[in-house]
């Protein structure tokens, strides 16, 4: 290992501008609105994309014209991507008191209380383990690395906002055109059923007739989703689409050929394409879960060496923080003490919020030790997987999941079997989540800092505030986007949400589909044994709708057509970082456009119901019915954005490489 010591971008002797108001300021309005639109996209397409990289886009181009430091910008950035990491955990699991029926409507109180706690336990507890994994650990960091980067280059260069800021009206525009909520012209995807030929097939001495038939839908035209796809890249967005080609092309024909009486249960108002749906609601989401337990539990055991060793090293050098007296403000800490009284009434709060869950202090106390100690191991475990592979391939949901069943375990031995017991379970889950998501989002930006030469302490008390404004800010978009969209619906499936809430119930009330469960962690045994990859992404491709990861695939197909281009260019290794990295915000840019769209439209949903005038702009569709054809002027629209403008612009100087000199 080379012994020269480190030295970060910005010398720890050298003072400048860092925790000012402008640039927290921004940071918190950043968190909100990146929160908003993730957690719509989220729900959407069961996927969060990292706020790090936009958020240090905009970040430079907004303080720029402020006369604003690089530390300054580094702060915005830091308070900002909270915002996503929060409403991460958030929707993987305050959904599910609404799908669990645990609640009627989303609740803003306990669902604020549930991040506030969780999102402050998740900042306080990496300040513990910051220098451990950090400093002192020689782990690459991908994500922080390339996000140090960006930063680096913005400063003597172009910021690539134009590119961000571009897709984002485009794609506004689009969900505009699209949403049933806006103007509505475009018809987003279309489907339809193809009934199958009467077969006959000699059983038990007898003949039998079956019929059935196969439901295909085109892609959601959604830049949104394609841009997922584009960031996710083509090997997982394949992949994903797997899981929905074996769900809605394999197994709803196979459920409605072997069942001939649903077709003879059929209302005189019922059709097969909504029997089809209906199909792969009620039986194959429910396998869907079943697979994507043991693929969640697989994912967390191909990961147990690096599991343990973050444990480990997380316990072992605990007393190894900061907080202690140094002449280098880059190594310093808020103070432990103050960091361990903060734990401790954080903890204290959280039992009330249990007890108020539970309607029991022996429950209340049992879930609160629950609480704090896998918060703290799946904290530095989020932490060291965050270094490892970066914060978007963090599987925070798998870790909730373990902290879910054994919470649900402990709630059956208590006798807490009812609603209460369910409301507790995924109280633990919620705070978890969020401090899991936290834990990872934060340490990724600790490690930011650390290269560009942030004060720690500083960074910290950043992401504190962050963590609170989004807290309180956040229910909003999430109660908004539930009354226009219905949360566990088609439009709004919440696929992590919806296997939190199956399993507290199936567990906890005794109330779950245990056959089709089994049936579907069977199904993930052969993807393991035949080594498929990522089996929890064929799982959550069966539990979304076919429309949108059918989209999510255009948008990979997309980055494989980006990358053919680029080998037949001849492009260097320069180029193509700064062809990747146009590519990169402008799929930003279509995923914020169109999700804080959706956020808007929802809001005005609402606000109509006070103010009806806020829809009059539904009256320019002129009497015109919303049309299909018009939907695929989004795929070259997309692909130019996406594929031909990065090209073009990489050899005309456009946004500066992400290669760090």
């Amino acid at each position: 290992m080379d012994s020269k010591p480190f030295e970060p971008f910005v010398p720890a002797s050298k003072s400048m501008p860092e925790l000012t108001g402008k640039a927290l300021g921004l940071g918190v309005l950043m968190a909100v609105v990146l929160g908003a639109a993730n957690a719509y996209v989220g729900m959407k397409a069961g996927l969060t994309v990292a706020a790090t990289f936009p958020a240090a886009v905009v970040a430079m181009a907004a303080l720029r014209g402020f006369g604003g430091t690089i530390l300054e910008e580094n702060i915005a950035r830091t308070t900002a991507s909270v915002g996503e990491a929060l409403v991460a955990g958030a929707i993987f699991t305050i959904p599910a008191f609404v799908i669990s029926g645990a609640w009627d409507e989303l609740r803003y109180l306990e669902s604020t209380a549930i991040m506030l706690t969780g999102g402050v336990l998740g900042v306080l507890f990496v300040i513990v383990l910051r220098r451990t994994l950090v400093v002192e650990a020689d782990l690459p960091f991908p994500e922080a690395v390339a996000a140090s980067a960006i930063v680096k280059a913005g400063q003597g260069g172009q910021t690539g906002a134009s590119f961000l800021f571009g897709a984002m009206g485009v794609a506004a525009l689009w969900e505009v055109l699209k949403n049933s909520n806006g103007i509505q012209l475009v018809q987003d995807s279309t489907s339809r059923f193809f009934a199958f030929g009467r077969s006959q097939i000699d059983m038990l001495q007898g003949r039998f007739e079956y019929g059935g038939g196969l439901l295909v839908a085109s892609p959601s035209a959604s830049p949104m989703l394609m841009g997922v796809g584009f960031i996710v890249g083509t090997k997982i967005s394949a992949v994903l689409f797997s899981g929905a080609v074996m769900g809605w092309l394999l197994l709803v024909p196979l459920a409605l050929f072997l069942n001939p009486g649903l077709t003879a249960a059929l209302g005189p108002d019922d059709s097969m394409l909504g029997l089809a749906n209906e199909v792969w609601s009620k039986q194959i989401r429910p396998l869907a879960v079943g697979t994507m337990i043991v693929a969640a539990f697989y994912t967390l055991f191909n990961l147990r060496k690096s599991l343990v060793t973050g444990i480990s090293k997380a316990l072992g050098n605990i007393g190894a923080g900061g907080g202690g007296k140094t002449a280098d403000r880059t190594d310093i800490d808020l103070n432990l003490k103050h960091v361990f009284i903060a734990i401790g009434v954080m903890a204290i709060a959280t039992f009330f919020l249990y007890l108020h869950f539970s309607q029991s202090v022996k429950g209340a106390v049992v879930l609160t030790l629950v609480m704090v100690i896998l918060g703290f191991l799946f904290a530095a475990v989020a932490g060291y997987l965050v270094a490892l592979i970066g914060s978007s391939n963090n599987p925070i949901s798998g870790l909730t999941l373990s902290a879910l069943i054994i919470a649900a375990v402990l709630m059956v031995l208590l006798g807490l079997t009812d609603v209460h017991g369910v409301a507790a379970v995924l109280g633990v889950a919620g705070v978890v989540c969020c401090a899991a998501g936290i834990a990872g989002d934060m340490m990724q930006d600790l490690k930011v800092g650390h290269i560009l030469g942030g004060t720690p302490y500083k960074m910290e008390i950043g992401e504190i505030i962050g963590v609170v404004f989004a807290a309180f800010v956040l229910t909003f978009p999430l109660m908004a986007l539930h009354n226009a969209y219905t949360i566990g619906s088609a439009e709004l499936p919440a696929p992590q949400a919806g296997l939190m809430a199956l399993m507290a119930t199936g567990i906890v009330a005794g109330d779950m589909a245990w056959p089709l469960v089994i049936v579907g962690m069977f199904f993930a045994l052969g993807l393991i044994l035949i080594k498929a990859p990522a089996p929890m992404l064929v799982a959550v491709g069966m539990y979304l709708p076919f429309q949108s990861t059918a989209a999510i695939f255009a948008g990979g197909l997309i980055k494989w057509l980006f990358d053919t281009m680029l080998d037949k260019k001849g492009a260097n290794e320069e180029e193509r970082s700064r062809a990747q990295n146009t590519g990169v915000l402008v799929s930003s840019g279509f995923i914020a456009g169109e999700s804080l769209m959706a956020v808007l439209l929802a809001l005005l949903v609402i606000g109509a119901d006070f103010w009806p005038g806020l829809l009059g702009f539904q009256r320019l569709t002129f009497g015109f019915a919303p049309t299909f054809w018009l939907s695929l002027l989004a795929y070259p629209l997309v692909a130019y954005m996406l594929v031909w403008l990065p090209i073009k612009r990489m050899r005309e100087g456009g946004l500066p490489s992400t290669k760090i000199e």
